[in-house]
């Protein structure tokens, strides 16, 4: 089964941080000869989503001068005021910003750059297909993009501080699994080692 056109799904990138522990800058810093937060977000419109909302926090006009060369309707950018409330604000004004139809979103994250476009189709193949949520699964670790129904919203609005959806997830039943080798999937950069480790 494969994720069909115009099915009412979405992509959000969580690029919002300030990257503290990478000593600021991070979504900007360069990497394969593009500004990291560029990764991402080439990733979600490689995907079949109707539409990407890349969710601006720190540093927003910068981040959005490397989002630019993107010359693709369905790419559009949203500035988050209340970044520094954590994951959870960034992740819940990106859902609020989705359209009434949504069914369901693929969750990305701006420092992930080596994420697999195919994989958010599987995850959100899934979720069409009644989960109501998915996420990739390596070497044992639950990974990204993570697929969630529209169903979950109202669950997801109830988070606080730096909480993702996985605290949604933990309680629920019928979460899919979707299992891969890709090490994109659990690759994530906050440290400026991390960004040597995984460069070139």
């Amino acid at each position: 089964m494969s994720l069909p056109e115009a099915t009412g799904c979405h992509a959000i990138v969580l690029a919002a941080g300030a990257g503290s522990r990478f000593g600021g800058g991070k979504l900007l810093a360069p990497f394969r000869g593009r500004p990291l937060i560029y990764w991402s977000v080439a990733a979600a419109l490689s995907s079949r989503v109707t539409s990407v909302t890349a969710v601006l926090g720190a540093q927003a006009d910068d981040v959005a001068a490397a989002l630019a060369p993107f010359a693709d309707r369905r790419l559009s950018l949203v500035r988050c005021r209340q970044w520094e409330e954590g994951l959870s604000a960034s992740l819940t004004f990106g859902l609020r910003t989705l359209p009434q139809d949504t069914r369901a979103v693929a969750i990305f994250l701006g420092d992930m750059p080596d994420l697999d476009p195919g994989l958010a189709d599987r995850v959100l193949t899934e979720v069409v297909g009644g989960a109501p949520a998915a996420y990739p699964e390596c070497e044992g670790l639950p990974g990204h993009p993570v697929a969630l129904s529209s169903e979950l919203f109202p669950l997801i609005e109830s988070l606080k501080g730096d909480q993702g959806a996985r605290a949604v997830l933990a309680g629920q039943s019928g979460v899919i699994r979707v299992p891969t080798d890709d090490p994109g999937s659990i690759a994530d950069i906050d440290t400026r080692h991390d960004l040597k480790r995984l460069g070139p």
